[in-house]
C-alpha cells in the first residue's frame, strides 16, 4: 500500500498531530508499506520512509492575525502558507491513500481532481472534528472516504454520515517509561512535590485554573511544560499566585519522558479534548494524572487517574491531594501496563492500517 501523510508542521514541530502521524507512518513503512511524508522539515537519517519539504510560515507568527472562513486560527494561516509547496510536491498517481488532520487546505489539495483519478483519502480528528459534522461556510467542502475518529464521542455522532474508524493516538513506550527524575536539569527543587502541567498556552487548555488550583497547596512546585499565545499572562498569574514554586519552559519531546518521571502528578484541565498526548505519556510513565471527567477520558485513562469536574475548584484540589499521596508501586504499575497494552504505537499503527485498507476498498 502507498500512503501519504501530509501536514505543514510534520518533522518540524512535535505536536501531537506530528509525533502521531510519524509514528505510524514509521510503524506502517517498517511493516512493507511505501510510505511518503509531505511536510516543513527536512529528511532525518534512519527514518524507513521518504520525506519531502515544503516550506511553510509558523503558526506563531499569526496569533494575532485577524479571524477569516478558511482562516479561523493561527493553524489555518500555517496550513496556507503551505499550500504553494504542497501543490508542487503532491503527486495523486503516487499514493493509494492520503491522511491528514489539516482543514481546509490539505483536506481539499489531496482531494482535488486528478487525471486518472485521485487516492483515497483518510480525515483524522487530531484537532477536533468540526469539519465533518459542520455544513456551513468552508466546511460545506469537506470529504473523505474514512473519518479516523481519536476518541468514542467523535465516532458515535458521525457514524451516520462518514465511514469510522476509532483508533487512539499512542505513545512510545520505549521512551516513555518508569524510572528516577531528572530535576536538576530541569531547574526543579529535590525536595517538594511537583505538579506538571503539559499544555499549549490558550484559553480552551484553562491553565489559569491550574495554577489556582495549585496556589491552594502549600509548598508545592508547579512545572508547565508549553508556549502559545496566553504566555505572558500565564506567567503573570504564576508568579503572582505561586511566588517562587512556578516554572515555565518550553521543552523538546527528546526530553519529555525525563520531566514527566520528574514529577509527582500531572494535572491538565482542558474539558473537551480531541485526545490529549499528556494523557497516555504520563500513564507510561506511570505518573498520577488529574483531569476533567468525559466520555473521551474515561475511555482512554479509565480507572487509572482521579477524573473530576475541573470546574470545581475544591475537587480538583482535593484530587491533586490524593495523586501527590499516590506513590505506592502498585498503581504505578497498573498505569504503566495499561498504557503498553492499548497505546504503543505498534497496536495503534495496526489500527491506522485497517482504516486505510478500507478507505482503499471503499474508494475503490
Amino acid at each position: 500500500m502507498r500512503v501519504l501523510f501530509c501536514l505543514a508542521g510534520l518533522h518540524r514541530v512535535a505536536r501531537g498531530a506530528e509525533v502521531a502521524f510519524e509514528s505510524v507512518a514509521r510503524h506502517l513503512a517498517a511493516a512493507g508499506d511505501e510510505v511518503t511524508l509531505l511536510g516543513g522539515g527536512r529528511p532525518r537519517p534512519g527514518d524507513p520512509y521518504r520525506f519531502l519539504h515544503v516550506p511553510f510560515v509558523d503558526r506563531r507568527h499569526f496569533e494575532r492575525w485577524p479571524a477569516l472562513p478558511g482562516l479561523r486560527t493561527a493553524a489555518g494561516y500555517e496550513g496556507l502558507s503551505a499550500v504553494p509547496g504542497e501543490l508542487a510536491r503532491y503527486r495523486p498517481g503516487d499514493h493509494d491513500v492520503t491522511v491528514t488532520c489539516g482543514y481546509p487546505f490539505e483536506n481539499w489539495i489531496l482531494r482535488r481532481p486528478a487525471r486518472g483519478g485521485r487516492p483515497a483519502h483518510v480525515w483524522v480528528t487530531q484537532n477536533g472534528d468540526w469539519p465533518a459534522l459542520s455544513g456551513e461556510a468552508e466546511h460545506r467542502w469537506f470529504g473523505c472516504d474514512v473519518l479516523l475518529c481519536t476518541n468514542p464521542v467523535y465516532a458515535a455522532r458521525n457514524d451516520a454520515r462518514w465511514r469510522c474508524a476509532l483508533v487512539p493516538n499512542g505513545v512510545d513506550t520505549e521512551r516513555f517509561g518508569p524510572g528516577p527524575g531528572e530535576r536538576t536539569r530541569f531547574h526543579l527543587p529535590p525536595d517538594r512535590q511537583v505538579v506538571l502541567v503539559v499544555s499549549a498556552l490558550d484559553p480552551n487548555k484553562r491553565v489559569g485554573a491550574a495554577i489556582r488550583a495549585v496556589a491552594d497547596l502549600s509548598d508545592v512546585v508547579l512545572m508547565v511544560a508549553g508556549d502559545g499565545p496566553m504566555r505572558d499572562d500565564i506567567d503573570r498569574l504564576g508568579h503572582d499566585l505561586l511566588p517562587g514554586r512556578y516554572r515555565r519552559a518550553s521543552v523538546p519531546a527528546a526530553r519529555m519522558p525525563a520531566l514527566y518521571r520528574s514529577a509527582d502528578a500531572v494535572l491538565h484541565m482542558a474539558i473537551d479534548e480531541s485526545f490529549g498526548n499528556v494523557y497516555v505519556e504520563a500513564l507510561a510513565t506511570g505518573t498520577p494524572v488529574v483531569a476533567h471527567r468525559t466520555t473521551t477520558t474515561e475511555w482512554i485513562l479509565g480507572d487509572h487517574a482521579d477524573l473530576v469536574d475541573t470546574e470545581d475548584h475544591g475537587r480538583v484540589v482535593a484530587a491533586l491531594r490524593a495523586a501527590l499521596d499516590d506513590t505506592g508501586p502498585l498503581h504505578r504499575d497498573a498505569r504503566v501496563a495499561a498504557a503498553r497494552a492499548r497505546f504503543g504505537w505498534d497496536v495503534v499503527s495496526a489500527g491506522y492500517r485497517a482504516a486505510l485498507l478500507d478507505a482503499v476498498a471503499a474508494h475503490t
